[in-house]
């Protein structure tokens, strides 16, 4: 089943006005099938006939019109000098280069020393419900937008999953650098897991672990780099109340989540404890990658006070600043919302939204109660101020 992937018009978009473009996202999100589908001469990096081919075929590459990609990129570190030098040999040529990754602290350290200027970086995410027509959101919600980890196949849930992490920690995060066990790193994906949703606590985890909260600190912010987990960083501002500074870390994808957490249906998933805490961070990851698919850059936050009043998400859009606030029901109340109003009161938002499963939407000017798939497909009308 092919599905066309939107990030795909933007990686297409930057060609034109850029020498290279580096995709980048997590292994397994579809950035190989993505980059076949264009018109270019494939090299997959993590090959050493590959590495031997390109290195035979470079002279004639660099005069070639055709794309040329360049896959796993940070499995070979010698090729960005030279991507360096080809590059500024004739700077007014674009479109020459497109370098897939799974951001990896190697590939963004040899972006970053070799090729700033150069480029541009374009996120692949797992599938959003925009790009997956007629699939039912508690599909997408249980299993994750991975290709191939159940959402087309539902089988493969949650056994792919399991078998994801099992090869993450075992072979690509040794390979990209970082020096955990596998099991420690096992046992730390399990404890972030039942963190889902919460303020960050590192010295927690740590005597759980044995370890110091520096080392757990290092780890996670491996995992951010590699798109699995997301620290959404606490709103500031001065206010009477006092505020919550901790970061919430989410998993940036509820499949792996829930079969972490031994999650097999969504009758189960529905009266597990945690279960809002799910929806949240499936709620938010869904606006922001959407947003991201549509070139929209945006700084997400949520906001908390010392008394427990909070948003979930804070944006700042178009020089407008958007509370959003989730919950898992289908009959939001008007209490709903004036929890909602005085929090956004509080931080002055321009435009307050409530995320519900809700089948009757109503948008207003400053104020929308909306589902998910309606604030995603009419995003821009219902986030315009």
């Amino acid at each position: 089943m092919s599905i066309k992937r939107k990030t795909k018009r933007v990686v297409l978009e930057r060609l034109k006005s850029y020498p290279a473009v580096v995709l980048v996202g997590p292994r397994q999100s579809g950035k190989t099938t993505l980059a076949c589908s264009l018109n270019a001469e494939y090299f997959d990096l993590e090959q050493e006939t590959e590495r031997l081919r390109l290195d035979v075929q470079w002279p004639s590459l660099e005069k070639s019109r055709h794309l040329i990609i360049l896959d796993e990129a940070q499995s070979w570190p010698d090729l960005f000098p030279r991507l360096r030098g080809t590059i500024d040999a004739d700077r007014k040529r674009f479109g020459r280069f497109l370098l897939l990754g799974s951001v990896s602290p190697s590939l963004m350290k040899s972006v970053s020393e070799s090729l700033a200027g150069r480029l541009s970086l374009v996120e692949l995410s797992p599938f959003t419900l925009t790009e997956l027509s007629g699939a039912p959101l508690t599909e997408l919600w249980l299993r994750g937008g991975f290709p191939d980890g159940g959402i087309l196949l539902s089988r493969h849930y949650p056994q792919w999953q399991k078998d994801y992490i099992n090869l993450l920690t075992q072979r690509d995060l040794p390979n990209w650098g970082l020096s955990a066990k596998p099991q420690v790193m096992q046992r730390l994906l399990k404890m972030l897991a039942a963190v889902h949703g919460q303020l960050w606590n590192a010295s927690q985890i740590g005597q759980s672990l044995g370890l110091s909260y520096h080392t757990v600190n290092n780890y996670v912010h491996f995992l951010e780099e590699t798109f699995l987990i997301r620290k959404l960083q606490p709103w500031y501002a001065n206010l009477k109340k006092r505020l919550v500074r901790s970061p919430k870390c989410y998993w940036r994808d509820t499949g792996i989540l829930h079969s972490l957490l031994g999650v097999h249906d969504h009758e189960f998933l529905l009266n597990q404890p945690w279960v809002g805490a799910s929806w949240e961070g499936f709620v938010i990851e869904q606006i922001l990658n959407t947003l991201s698919i549509a070139g929209q850059s945006v700084e997400p936050w949520f906001f908390r006070t010392a008394d427990g009043t909070e948003i979930d998400l804070m944006l700042q859009y178009k020089n407008k600043l958007l509370a959003v606030e989730v919950k898992l029901t289908t009959s939001p109340s008007l209490q709903d919302f004036d929890t909602l109003n005085y929090a956004a009161d509080l931080v002055g938002a321009d435009k307050r939204i409530l995320v519900s499963q809700t089948t009757k939407s109503v948008i207003g000017k400053a104020q929308v109660s909306c589902s998910l798939p309606e604030l995603l497909h009419k995003s821009c009308r219902i986030l315009d101020v």
